[in-house]
């Protein structure tokens, strides 16, 4: 069985995104369904793969990171609004056989992602 995990760089500071809310959810049919709510740790990364097992299946997801709520919190002076609040990354899963790796890299002005390993 495959599964679904992340982790999060601040590229702004050098050192992983600890504390960012994430939340998981499925599109299907129009409908969006929520899967997951979780916290990054201390490293930056989930404490168990977001999503695995029989719950891990083909189609099309989203992350959701609360980037701007990370970085209030750590004191990086935003602008109202925030360029980046929510960072969504909408994904598919073609095979529920494999390891999908989605990390996200943040910057208050910027991100970048990919198919990781």
């Amino acid at each position: 069985m495959g599964r679904l995990t992340t982790h999060v760089l601040d590229t702004s500071a050098g050192s992983p995104g600890a504390g960012i809310a994430i939340t998981l959810d499925w599109l299907d049919a129009g409908e969006r369904r929520r899967l997951v709510e979780t916290v990054t740790n201390m490293d930056g990364r989930c404490d168990a793969p977001v999503l695995e097992g029989r719950a891990f299946r083909t189609g099309t997801y989203e992350l959701t990171f609360a980037v701007g709520a990370y970085f209030r919190a750590g004191g990086t002076p935003l602008p109202h609004p925030a360029f980046l609040d929510d960072v969504v990354i909408r994904f598919g899963v073609a095979s529920r056989d494999e390891h999908y790796h989605v990390p996200l890299l943040i910057s208050p002005y910027g991100y970048s992602t990919y198919r990781g390993s």
